[in-house]
């Protein structure tokens, strides 16, 4: 009891540190070897899961398409695509958490800049990686895939019947609050205070089912 109160008093009455906010410029950043590690994962990590998921979502597409009279038991089906992007999310996340932080997504690594946790140089750079990332991903499924992605338009979402485009775009603010809002909460420093009762692996399993959500 007494160590816990001296520790509190060490951090101003809080049992946890909070790190400072970064640098909206941080040159130095440039001259680091680190820096071009992370930007080599997250172009790495989003070309995966863009290719995997792209591949999944037309090879679904393709089983169900009565056009071709394709056995539709013999896909992933729904649950597979689900899987597909939860899966490497999964794993992605955590290969490269301890390199680049694990965005894979400009949404996660803008809302970390807001939230001062990343400077604008690394954010800026982030984005470019991981556009480039899945520029390349999508790319080679269409190199390898070519029929199949022009015939069902590159597996890219489309609006169900019944639904409006406002009702689509209400979707995917809501995913992306949901998503970049999990990351916050499995980020912050909080969590390692002494009255903290959730298990450390929480966070990855809640990014799987915001990935199951999406």
């Amino acid at each position: 009891m007494t160590k816990d109160v001296e520790v509190a008093e060490h951090h101003g009455g809080k049992d946890y540190h909070e790190p400072p906010p970064a640098p909206l410029f941080d040159a130095d950043e440039l001259t680091k070897w680190s820096f071009y590690r992370a930007l080599i994962a997250e172009f790495v990590a989003t070309l995966l899961f863009l290719y995997v998921t792209v591949l999944t979502v037309i090879g679904y597409k393709s089983t169900t398409d009565t056009a071709l009279d394709a056995d539709q038991c013999g896909g992933v089906g729904i649950l597979g695509i689900a899987w597909a992007f939860g899966g490497m999310i999964f794993v992605l996340v955590y290969c490269t958490a301890g390199i680049s932080g694990g965005h894979i997504n400009p949404a996660v690594t803008f809302g970390l800049f807001l939230a001062r946790k990343v400077s604008l140089i690394r954010a800026v750079m982030y984005m470019v990686a991981q556009c480039l990332g899945a520029i390349c991903g999508v790319g080679l499924v269409k190199a390898f895939q070519s029929s199949y992605y022009n015939r069902y338009g590159g597996g890219a979402n489309t609006l169900a019947d019944g639904y409006n485009k406002g009702t689509g775009l209400g979707a995917e603010i809501i995913g992306t609050f949901v998503l970049v809002y999990t990351v916050f909460s499995a980020t912050d420093p909080k969590r390692s205070a002494r009255d903290s009762h959730v298990p450390v692996r929480m966070p990855y399993l809640l990014i799987l089912s915001v990935s199951f959500l999406s």
